[in-house]
Formats: structure tokens, C-alpha cells, sequence
């Protein structure tokens, strides 16, 4: 117990039942009163411990809880003064110093049940992570993603119970890292390095970094459509007739606390939408199938709406009765009756309309010539 804060030692003092993993309480082997593994999956845990209500219950956790901890899942279950804090350095402080990084300028992640995708967008060389894992297995798969995506040059310090009688530092690549022995709890100092793809930063991504049956908004018009819809941190989306999900994933590729849910009739295209979603970082998007205005019923109230399928006079009556003041919608329309639609709707309505012609240079015999595209007109307002 010599690690622990007076704060803590306290608490472990008083406490009528101490909980936690096994090898937290391994730590504390002079506790005088009730001991109570905390079980895995870790939710199984949080029902026995609310049963404790009225005892002195200490849980043992590693490091700072409320950074990538339990700290969060804990507290929204319990009333305020019913529990108190005393945290310690967290796993990316001691990582930090072990490797002498600046934290404000390294990106931090937890990935203990979360997809290793979401390294996705900020795989860029040169660029440093600090990772949190659930064991030796997610390291050897982490540097297999790495390697796979052109990244195998990555350099990989492996940090294993950082701040404990068994911390351990090792180095390897992505590509060579080959330790059968990394045990729990295990920390990963990355430095980006390699000749992979990097995703870019700005919105209007080049199509091809999305699988699609050639229903997708263009590039030039997706960079269009994201300028209008302006995302803002904390907003959410809806993208109705999301296609490949192409504007909703880079919506959600904006700010890491946006939020979309695509809207999407045909099966297929759903399931791709997703996929994209997963393959770039950002599965946070919710794809519901069904057709628009009826399948919006019930969903949270957005702050910005794409219409990109399924426009009509119904759709849109539907947005206008359903949205609250303020909010922004974005419709893309191709045909002369969707123009035309939208035409009316501005005339009563405000707000903007652009026409967009884009053309491309092509082969024309033995020479080249613009390719035209169809015409989009966008219609953008504020409710």
C-alpha cells in the first residue's frame, strides 16, 4: 500500500468490502474486511456492486478512472454524493514519461473493447500514440493492422503494468514485433512509420476510399455538400438515403464527438454504409433501414440534415414540421423534377440555391475534352 495516496488509504481503512480485479487486490493483501473479486465482462460487476448500497464499498481501479477507466460507467449508476474519487496517474502519464512524449501533443486512445479501426484516421508518419490493449493477443493484432495498411515500419514500445513491481519496457516494429509473453495490463507507445496510405484531414475525400455500387456523392459535390452542412462539435447528422455513407463518415471524420445516423431503404447498401463507417474509424454511425419520412419517427432531433435519396414535396414537408428552429438541411437534387422541387421550396423558404456543373478532362481521340457530369442544384437553409 506504500503507492497509495492518503486519500486512499484511508478509504481502504474504513471500507466494509474492497472490490475490484484479482490483481488489484493481489496489491492490498492486509485488507481487514470483505474481499469481492470484480468479475469479466466488467457490466456483470456493476449490478453486485449497486447491491452494496448503504456499506463503505471501495472499488480498485487502475490510474486516473475517468481517463479511458471505469470511472465514467460507475458514476452515471450512482447519485452524486454518493461516491468520491481518488485518482492516481494514469496509464498515459506514466507511458508518457517512461517515453519522455509531450501528452498534449500525443494521441491517446483506448482500444480495450473497441475496433482497431478507429487508429484508422490518424495513421500518418511520423504522428505518435500511446494505446491502451486488452493483452499480449490485441498487441500481436494492433501491429498486424499496422503492417497490413503499409505501416509495419511503425516503431512499438510495449509497456506492461506501468507504475507496478511488474512493469516491463520493450521495443520492436509493427512488422517484427514478435513477444509471446506481454501480459495485462499493457500500454503501447507507437510512432507512426511507413509508406501506407494516409486519409486526408479536409472533407471531400477521393471516392475511392469508399465501397460503393456508384450510388456515393462525388468528391467535388461531397466537399460542397459538408461545406454547407458545417458540422460543429457535439452536432448530429442525419443522412437520409446514406448510400455508401460517404457524407455521414465524413461528418463523424470532422470532430470526434459529432454523431450521425443514415437512413437507408435498401439492405444492401446499408450494410455497406457501415462497413465504410467501421473500415475508417468512425463505426459510431447508425444506419437504420427503412424509407424516409417514416422511418425518422422516434429518432434524436439532429442540429443538420442531408437529404441525398429519396427527395419529395412528402420528405421535406415531413423535415419542416418535424425539425426545430435552427436547424440546417442540405438537399441535393439531379433531376428536373427534383430541381424544380427544390426551386419552389426556395422561393418559400430562403436560404441557398447553387447549381453545380463539373466537368473532367477525358480521352477524345487522340486528344483530350471535358466530360460534363449531370448538373447537382443544392438547395441549404436554416429552418
Amino acid at each position: 500500500m506504500s503507492g497509495l495516496s492518503d486519500a486512499s488509504r484511508e478509504a481502504l481503512a474504513q471500507a466494509e468490502l474492497v472490490t475490484g480485479p484479482a490483481r488489484h487486490l493481489a496489491l492490498v493483501p492486509d485488507l481487514r474486511c470483505e474481499r469481492l473479486t470484480w468479475p469479466v465482462p466488467f457490466t456483470d460487476g456493476i449490478a453486485p456492486l449497486l447491491a452494496q448500497r448503504g456499506r463503505r464499498v471501495v472499488l480498485l481501479a487502475s490510474g486516473d478512472p475517468f481517463w479511458f477507466g471505469a470511472g465514467s460507467v460507475i458514476a452515471r449508476e450512482l447519485e452524486p454524493w454518493e461516491w468520491t474519487a481518488c485518482p492516481a496517474p494514469s496509464t498515459f502519464g506514466l507511458a508518457a514519461s517512461r517515453l519522455g512524449w509531450p501528452i498534449e501533443d500525443t494521441l491517446c486512445l483506448g482500444l480495450h473493447a473497441a475496433p482497431l479501426a478507429r487508429l484508422r484516421p490518424h495513421l500518418a508518419p511520423g504522428r505518435r500514440a500511446l494505446v491502451l490493449v486488452r493483452d499480449g493477443k490485441a498487441v500481436g493484432e494492433l501491429c498486424r493492422y499496422l503492417d497490413e495498411r503499409g505501416f509495419g515500419a511503425s516503431a512499438v514500445t510495449v509497456l506492461e503494468a506501468l507504475g507496478g513491481p511488474r512493469e516491463r519496457v520493450r521495443e520492436a516494429t509493427a512488422a517484427t514485433l514478435a513477444f509471446d509473453d506481454i501480459v495485462h495490463p499493457v500500454a503501447l507507445g507507437i510512432v507512426f512509420a511507413g509508406d501506407g496510405v494516409v486519409l486526408p484531414a479536409a472533407a471531400g475525400r477521393p471516392d475511392d476510399w469508399f465501397e460503393h455500387d456508384g450510388q456515393i456523392t462525388k468528391r467535388p459535390v461531397r466537399a460542397l455538400t459538408l461545406s454547407a452542412l458545417a458540422p460543429r462539435p457535439g452536432e448530429t447528422l442525419w443522412d437520409i438515403g446514406t448510400g455508401s455513407g460517404s457524407i455521414a463518415i465524413e461528418w463523424l471524420l470532422a470532430h470526434p464527438t459529432t454523431q450521425a445516423i443514415g437512413f437507408e431503404a435498401n439492405a444492401e447498401r446499408a450494410a455497406r454504409a457501415r462497413a465504410n463507417a467501421a473500415a475508417l474509424g468512425v463505426d459510431r454511425l447508425r444506419v437504420i433501414e427503412g424509407m424516409a419520412p417514416a422511418v425518422l419517427a422516434d429518432q434524436p432531433s439532429p442540429q443538420a440534415v442531408f437529404i441525398g435519396g429519396g427527395l419529395s414535396a412528402e420528405l421535406l414537408q415531413a423535415l419542416a414540421d418535424r425539425l426545430a428552429p435552427g436547424t440546417r438541411l442540405v438537399a441535393n437534387a439531379v433531376t428536373l423534377e427534383s430541381e424544380t422541387l427544390l426551386a419552389q421550396w426556395h422561393a418559400e423558404r430562403g436560404g441557398s440555391l447553387l447549381r453545380i456543373d463539373l466537368a473532367q478532362a477525358a480521352p477524345l481521340g487522340s486528344r483530350r475534352g471535358w466530360q460534363a457530369s449531370y448538373p447537382i442544384v443544392q438547395w441549404s437553409v436554416t429552418l
